[in-house]
């Protein structure tokens, strides 16, 4: 939902009325998870998707339906339908789909909020008698928030239930946020590639011409200065990936040292692996101790083959992302129970090498 926002604005500054389709269960090979989305324009524009193409035109259809009565629905999608293969999933995948008349509005707050948030929805269904509703609700409270904490805890959305019925946790947890050190040609790739994944992008370059908006109209957040003694503002942290672009061993080194110390789950340097050993050399010597060294990236990125500024960043990207997944960053087609594979579940630690 969060990638969503801007156009969900876009068509309300237009005066027109949105809808939504939201994954709240996602059973077998359904192609995304709960929590995907897809809007509905009154005039019959989507945006999002909740299954990759294979339900998008039978979901928009009975949003449109919804919006007209504004009574939201709970429908499934999928092989078991007599209209699988006009509709359904193909793949043997199933969904589980709420179709809403329109986008609430603790649900766009909780989706802009950059420290995360949840929306707990209670699912269509039965309607109970007052007798029935009234005895629900005495237990429910604190069953329904054990139940809520508890899908928090996974972090990820998805259906609980409580007290005989179901309630949809749509978690939008804090975005994860990526300190770019260096405001150069490679960056200008790597911030929109970022923010295309749902980061918080945070530019530093001591060189006020470097750092501007008009460069970087997608940044999060652009600060001139020295990233060493920005540290304490910025509150670089251990939640943080920080890439260090600019060649300049006076801006490069302190930033590495600084990032190291304070324990940021991601530290990458750009440079060739000459350039790599001097550098280390020098924040040995300086006092930065080899165990924190040995977390340091560098030559950042996966090896992709490319050496363009654009192929650069996606390298860069690539393995930000694979670093937070705790994956290899290998190729998908080598597997890792087939000890021939070439990859087999891991990737030798290749770099770009630029400079």
């Amino acid at each position: 939902m969060r990638d969503l926002i801007g156009t969900l604005d876009e068509w309300r500054a237009g005066g027109v009325d949105v809808g939504r389709a939201v994954v709240v269960r996602a059973f077998g090979s359904s192609p995304w998870a709960e929590g995907a989305t897809l809007l509905v324009s009154g005039d019959g524009r989507l945006a999002g998707s909740i299954s990759g193409g294979c339900v998008e035109a039978a979901a928009a259809e009975a949003v449109l339906e919804v919006m007209h009565d504004g009574r939201p629905r709970l429908v499934e999608y999928g092989v078991a339908d007599e209209d699988a293969w006009s509709v359904g999933l193909a793949c043997g995948g199933r969904l589980e789909v709420l179709l809403e008349p329109s986008v609430r509005a603790e649900v766009v707050e909780a989706a802009r909020a950059a420290d995360g948030g949840s929306v707990v929805t209670e699912l269509p269904g039965p309607r109970a008698s007052r007798a029935e509703a009234s005895a629900e609700a005495t237990g429910a409270g604190a069953e329904l928030a054990a139940s809520v904490r508890a899908q928090v805890e996974r972090g990820t959305s998805g259906a609980v239930e409580a007290a005989g019925r179901r309630w949809f946790v749509e978690l939008f947890p804090t975005r994860p946020r990526l300190v770019v050190v260096g405001a150069v040609h490679v960056a200008l790739t790597l911030v929109r590639l970022a923010r295309e994944l749902g980061w918080h992008t945070l530019v530093i370059d001591p060189r006020a011409a470097f750092a501007t908006p008009e460069r970087f109209p997608e940044a999060d957040v652009l600060r001139v200065g020295w990233p060493d003694e920005l540290a304490d503002e910025i509150r670089l942290g251990p939640a943080d990936a920080v890439a260090v672009l600019t060649h300049d061993p006076k801006v490069d080194e302190p930033a590495i040292a600084m990032a190291l110390a304070r324990g940021c789950r991601y530290v990458g340097a750009i440079g060739s692996r000459a350039t790599q050993a001097g550098r280390r050399e020098r924040l040995l010597a300086a006092g930065v101790p080899a165990p924190d060294l040995a977390r340091l990236r560098g030559p950042i990125g996966l090896d992709l083959g490319g050496r363009e500024p654009a192929e650069t960043a996606l390298a860069i990207m690539a393995e930000i992302v694979a670093a937070r997944h705790g994956a290899a960053g290998g190729a998908l087609s080598g597997s890792r129970a087939d000890p021939g594979s070439a990859v087999a579940g891991s990737a030798p630690p290749g770099a770009v090498t630029a400079g």
